[in-house]
């Protein structure tokens, strides 16, 4: 059984457990706030897909609207013509053969890399190493792109990228406890709108059946599912 603080279990004491509006549930969660450091927001939906047949997945990458008050550092897998560039846009690291060669050394001080469709065939050899940590790169999340530059600068502000997990949950953060109540209202509806557009052609029956948010030390709150 998992330890719970005397607050956390006095948070969930104190709270009936019933759905929320957005706004309301944002509020509840931001009430709940009283550690010391500033926690993640994160936002959690519930998919009532078949996890276990690939048509049906879920995933992709997402710029919110404020961000999620995090910069991420990024690297990038291009050819040597292209390294100035990438550096500009933000990359901490790139370029091919030698990133390539750092990274099977054990270098993993990075959030995001990019990389470009010409140098996969050199990145393929990461993917024992980069799939695990959930950083390879994928078209489906717009980590290979032919606008490295573009996928850099997006990363670093705070781009986010999702996939459903066994259970047909996407995991997202949303932002950060000190954030305005608006901007993680709006964080929150840009990525659930962005879920109901990806829904599955074959997918039948409820696709969102459950909508959470919380903080890293809080309760999780349920927020009433709109059409």
């Amino acid at each position: 059984m998992h330890f719970r603080s005397k607050r956390y279990r006095k948070d969930i004491e104190s709270f009936s457990q019933e759905a929320l509006p957005l706004a309301d549930a944002v509020d509840k969660v931001k009430g709940w706030a009283s550690t010391k450091f500033n926690q993640t927001v994160e936002c959690v939906v519930h998919l009532g897909i078949d996890s276990r047949q690939a048509e049906q997945a879920v995933r992709g990458s997402i710029s919110l609207p404020h961000g999620i008050g995090k910069t991420l550092s990024v690297i990038a897998f291009c050819e040597d013509n292209e390294v100035d560039g990438a550096k500009a846009a933000g990359a901490i690291e790139a370029g091919g053969d030698e990133l390539v060669k750092k990274i099977q050394g054990g270098w993993m001080d990075f959030d995001v890399a990019i990389a470009h469709p010409r140098m996969m065939s050199k990145v393929g050899k990461l993917g024992r190493i980069l799939g695990p940590q959930g950083k390879m790169p994928s078209p489906k999340s717009g980590t290979v792109t032919t606008d490295v530059a573009k996928a850099i600068r997006d990363y670093a502000a705070g781009r986010v990228e999702f996939r459903n997990d066994s259970g047909g949950n996407v995991h997202v953060p949303v932002g950060k406890i000190d954030f305005e109540s608006q901007k993680l209202t709006d964080n929150i509806t840009a990525f659930i709108d962005m879920i109901k557009r990806m829904r599955p052609a074959t997918n039948k029956g409820t696709y969102i059946k459950k909508i959470s948010i919380c903080a890293t030390m809080s309760p999780a709150v349920e927020v009433v599912i709109s059409s």
